[in-house]
């Protein structure tokens, strides 16, 4: 499993999307930012360090990342391993050969980036950030006995299995809805504890009230819709 390829959704990250594209381990074929209409110099900044870029015109971190499967589905080589993360520097990319470890090693199929708090910096994660995380995990552990404890957007999944789930969320229930899906279909997973900063701007969802309660309602929506289906 040596083609292993990144996908960035980015909105205005142009201050710090330089920072992540080069921090990425060399064992990457292709670092893909995907940019969600972006108004400022995010596109010139990724091209710059050697990222492909794509442009979504359609706000929301779902359809970016749909935006860069898309790409890679019409890709002559398809990749073995998907790796997903922020474009806003709060996670480590180097810590990518950590996430990627349990598919390599132990035949995994979905890791999850978990952000542990002993491992966050003070303020990296907002109050309303830590509690709907705690709630989601909570109602997965209850509906479905998963053991997930976050559903941190740092993530990586076997390409085929990816496919597999036949991903739709166009907003805010991308992350959770992977990890609904890969419990519906018995995928195996892990989390692996990774290191979590102080993200570099404001952040798009968790900074605003209407972004946190957007996120809360289609987190929660698709839990409660998987618990009775």
């Amino acid at each position: 499993m040596n083609n292993i390829k990144v996908i960035i959704p980015a909105f205005n990250e142009e201050a710090s999307i330089g920072l992540v594209i080069q921090e990425i381990p060399k064992i990457v074929k292709e670092v893909i930012v995907v940019s969600n209409n972006s108004t400022d110099a995010t596109e010139a900044a990724a091209k710059k360090a050697g990222a492909t870029v794509l442009n979504e015109n359609r706000k929301g971190y779902g359809y970016a990342c749909l935006k860069g499967m898309e790409y890679i589905a019409k890709s002559q080589e398809q990749p073995d391993i998907i790796v997903f993360l922020d474009g806003d520097y709060s996670d480590y990319p180097e810590e990518l050969t950590k996430v990627i470890a349990p598919i390599l090693e132990d035949d995994i199929d979905l890791v999850i980036g978990a952000r542990k708090k002993a491992l966050r910096e003070p303020n990296s994660m907002t109050p309303q950030q830590v509690f709907g995380n705690w709630l989601a995990t909570t109602l997965m552990k209850l509906f479905f006995n998963a053991k997930f404890t976050d559903l941190g957007p740092f993530r990586a999944i076997k390409y085929h299995k990816l496919l597999a789930l036949e991903m739709v969320d166009k907003t805010y229930g991308w992350t959770v809805e992977m990890q609904l899906k890969a419990l519906k279909k018995n995928l195996s997973y892990v989390e692996v504890p990774v290191h979590y900063k102080n993200r570099i701007g404001v952040s798009k969802v968790s900074g605003t009230v209407k972004g946190s309660v957007m996120a809360g309602v289609k987190i929660l929506g698709w839990i409660f819709k998987y618990s009775f289906k």
